[in-house]
């Protein structure tokens, strides 16, 4: 796996948010690719156990969201643990995942932010221009920023604000409870990402990429030579 740019993960807090500042700079809002070609999405996860970074990878068919290839690595933990710098703790475990998928996926959906974080590079953003790939921010919840309540109907949003600048979107992905936190990670625009991560989603808040990955991430795997994954 070659990468666009490569850096030490193991930076100062200073370094670490001017790197931060530098790579925002790098962050492409548009989409470069043609969304109707999209056949695979991967969802990208990371958990911790003490001071081990526990990160998965699993991609799916699209728009089918068919398992097809999982990966998943532990590395120690060397950043602390400070909000707005979570990437720098969750890099390197998502790179060496990245190195033993089989299938390399068209688009990454991370449980995470893009563009919706103080200096507009939440992992999302980070991972995709290091890679250089289209890449879409999903959150659980807010970072940073203001917003009105979406509708209740599935598919409604509302923009993410911070100061004059629209940073994402709060989405309702399901009726009945919270909406998520959609942002550009990086070669896509805000419309087609939310676009993206609606039809990720089938019944549940967080789109079938988060589920999958945060299932492999705790212990799930793909039983060998079935392309569906033990859910348990």
């Amino acid at each position: 796996m070659e990468l666009a740019i490569s850096h030490s993960w193991d930076l100062p807090v200073g370094q670490a948010m001017a790197l931060q500042a530098r790579l925002a700079e790098q962050v492409i809002a548009q989409t470069t690719f043609n969304p109707e070609v999209v056949r695979t999405v991967a969802g990208v996860d990371v958990g911790f156990r003490g001071d081990v970074a526990r990160a998965a990878v699993v991609v799916l068919r699209f728009p089918e969201l068919e398992p097809v290839d999982f990966a998943r690595a532990e590395v120690p933990v060397t950043f602390p643990y400070i909000p707005g710098l979570l990437a720098f703790r969750e890099g390197p475990g998502v790179l060496a995942a990245l190195e033993r998928l089989t299938t390399w996926p068209d688009l990454f959906l991370f449980d995470g932010h893009g563009q919706a974080h103080p200096r507009r590079l939440g992992i999302a953003a980070h991972m995709g221009v290091i890679l250089d790939r289209p890449s879409i921010g999903c959150a659980k919840s807010r970072l940073c920023g203001q917003h009105d309540e979406p509708g209740d109907a599935v598919g409604d949003w509302a923009p993410l604000w911070d100061g004059d600048q629209t940073i994402g979107a709060v989405v309702r992905s399901r009726t009945g409870v919270s909406p998520v936190y959609v942002s550009v990670g990086h070669r896509i625009d805000l419309p087609t990402a939310i676009k993206f991560v609606l039809r990720c989603t089938r019944g549940y808040r967080l789109p079938e990429t988060t589920r999958y990955a945060h299932l492999v991430a705790g212990g799930a795997g793909l039983p060998t030579g079935q392309k569906q994954l033990r859910l348990f």
